[in-house]
């Protein structure tokens, strides 16, 4: 995508999304009211709005202006509010065809997509929408990759995932499931069949560590345990449980295993076979119910970070405390012990620093500090490999890092006409991220084809009129917690994660400081009294010489504003004496018209 304006990139909700979701503008559309232009907003440049309003890792919170003051503004948990009412998910599903609805006219090239996750699916839906034919290769019986394979159930329900996937078939996709490259159909095969071809086959094998006793049983990969839980196949994981690792995958792994019992209870109704889960959904939330505690009694995530170092997300890590699982931090794995080739427990090491004095992982370890943990099952979470077997002989580049070798702004591999990317090109990441990298690549194909560059949207700077002035304890007014399901209820596979009230959703989105808003400064008119200075509540404004920001413009003196604590009340707009200040809304990235 191409850099975003100088006013788009001074909203930093949206210049830290990877899609460029303008966060703001819904947000305010929200405490405006107006819930259905919040949904196209948030729907426009992201077609898995309602997913990632679930599960988002959300770097736009990260960003948030508001997080200076007390805590950023609960953005995904508010794209969820508004997803349910107009989503794929909402009674008539179809409001997400004002911003992205099928071509108008039909191109002669073919494109073929092997993998049917986010990246997959999200550059389909882009090269569906600009008119070409598409075929997605799924290996499974369904598309949605991690969404469906790696994200349990109590973050994602299953039948909204399948809405939101069955909206972007819906344009004209065309899918063959359980096609497992490599083995179904091979590279070459494909390249005969299709004009271009995007390789989105993601990263589902789970990464081992050669550890003494690794080979006793019940020493599993956390990435194959999630995908083997969510596709039906139940683990028994015994009573007690130890994941390593310290990422979002080890708090999902932890979370599964506390739920093993509903999932076997689900994988029995089904016979053991891979099953529509969205069938037996009435199932699962009955032996939920019944279960006292569900799966392992007890859970323990031992990391070699600290509580503050670890790189799950604060939320989930916040979820995994809530419902009883216990951390060790700062330790290290240094042997399985087994008994009759079965898992006993785990010998672990002390960590005396993870990283080094440049900030590297580089964890440093005392062979002195030595303890013992009784485990039934051990979960490694430390990372994800990708199956570059499949690729052939005559595949693509493979990079040191074993992913697929690619251009890192086109997606472009070392072989004409092929492109790769989300994890299997550059590794794990979010799901935001690999929508990004679908829809970046599409965008290259399109190019590849002849087709025209997206430029780079024309704003319009509208002035304002009227400003939506915060309350004077504006900052006394707290984030409105996510609803969630109660800790003792936590038993079942239903979301833990229930969503906002239209109240609590209106509340939450007034906290919104607006910083899409711009101070304008029309420098013809003002006279450098300083009066904007002096009304300023929170002494923001100030008047310094020119060659502190210059050198090479003396003698002149700048207006300066420090934007992030800038509450945009207008104060310095109404006290200005010559109207040289003004307030306006850039109109640029991801407003739809």
């Amino acid at each position: 995508m191409e850099p975003l304006s100088f006013y788009d990139e001074n909203i930093p909700c949206l210049a830290a999304c990877p899609v460029h979701t303008n966060a703001g503008m819904y947000v305010a559309a929200i405490a405006d009211g107006d819930d259905e232009t919040a949904y196209l907003t948030a729907r426009l440049p992201n077609p898995f709005a309602s997913v990632c309003g679930r599960v988002c890792a959300a770097p736009c919170e990260d960003a948030c202006r508001r997080g200076a003051i007390d805590e950023p503004i609960a953005i995904r948990a508010l794209k969820r509010y508004v997803t349910e009412q107009f989503g794929p998910e909402a009674e008539n599903g179809k409001t997400w065809e004002k911003v992205a609805a099928a071509p108008a006219e039909e191109r002669p090239q073919s494109v073929g997509i092997v993998g049917g996750g986010p990246a997959g699916m999200a550059a389909a839906h882009d090269l569906r929408r600009l008119g070409y034919r598409v075929t997605v290769y799924e290996a499974t019986d369904k598309c949605g990759g991690m969404m469906w394979l790696g994200i349990p159930e109590y973050r994602l329900d299953r039948t909204l995932l399948a809405q939101e996937i069955q909206a972007i078939v819906e344009l004209g996709i065309d899918v063959e499931y359980n096609t497992r490259l490599g083995q179904d159909v091979t590279l070459d095969e494909l390249r005969d069949r299709h004009d271009a071809i995007f390789l989105a086959i993601g990263a589902s094998l789970g990464r081992g560590l050669d550890l003494e006793g690794g080979d006793n049983d019940g020493v599993l990969k956390a990435i194959e345990f999630l995908i083997n839980m969510n596709r039906g196949f139940a683990t028994d994981v015994g009573e007690r449980v130890i994941v390593i690792g310290g990422g979002d995958v080890a708090m999902d792994a932890a979370r599964t295993a506390l739920r093993a019992t509903e999932y076997a209870e689900l994988a029995e109704a089904a016979d053991g076979v891979p099953h529509d889960r969205e069938s037996a959904a009435s199932l699962a939330l009955s032996t939920a119910r019944a279960a006292s505690r569900s799966g392992a009694r007890q859970v323990t995530v031992i990391s070699l970070e600290d509580d503050d170092e670890m790189p799950a997300s604060p939320f989930e890590i916040e979820e995994a405390h809530a419902e009883g699982i216990e951390f060790v931090p700062r330790r290290g794995p240094a042997r399985v012990l087994g008994e009759g080739g079965k898992v006993v427990g785990l010998e672990t090491i002390g960590v005396t620093s993870v990283f080094d004095e440049e900030g590297r992982f580089a964890p440093q370890f005392d062979p002195e500090d030595r303890q013992t943990f009784d485990a039934d099952t051990i979960i490694l979470a430390i990372g994800q490999a990708i199956d570059l077997d499949a690729l052939g002989p005559d595949g693509p580049a493979i990079s040191p890092r074993r992913t697929i070798d690619i251009d890192q702004v086109t997606g472009a591999t070392s072989v004409e006409g092929i492109w790769a990317g989300g994890d299997a090109a550059k590794g794990p990441r979010t799901l935001i991220e690999a929508i990004a990298d679908g829809r970046r690549t599409a965008s290259d194909i399109h190019r590849f084809f002849g087709g025209a560059a997206e430029e780079p949207e024309e704003g319009t700077m509208v002035q304002l009129q009227q400003f939506h002035r915060l309350d004077d304890i504006y900052d006394r007014i707290g984030r409105v917690d996510v609803p969630t399901l109660e800790t003792g209820r936590r038993i079942g596979l239903a979301e833990v994660e229930t969503g906002f009230t239209p109240d609590q959703a209106r509340c939450e989105a007034n906290r919104c400081l607006r910083c899409f808003a711009n101070i304008l400064l029309d420098t013809s008119r003002c006279v450098l009294c300083a009066l904007c200075a002096d009304v300023c509540p929170y002494d923001l404004i100030s008047l310094v010489p020119s060659e502190e920001i210059d050198p090479a413009v003396p003698a002149s003196t700048a207006l300066m504003l420090d934007e992030e604590k800038c509450i945009r009340c207008a104060l310095c707009i109404e006290r200005c004496p010559t109207d040289a200040l003004s307030m306006g809304v850039w109109t640029g990235v991801g407003v739809p018209v």
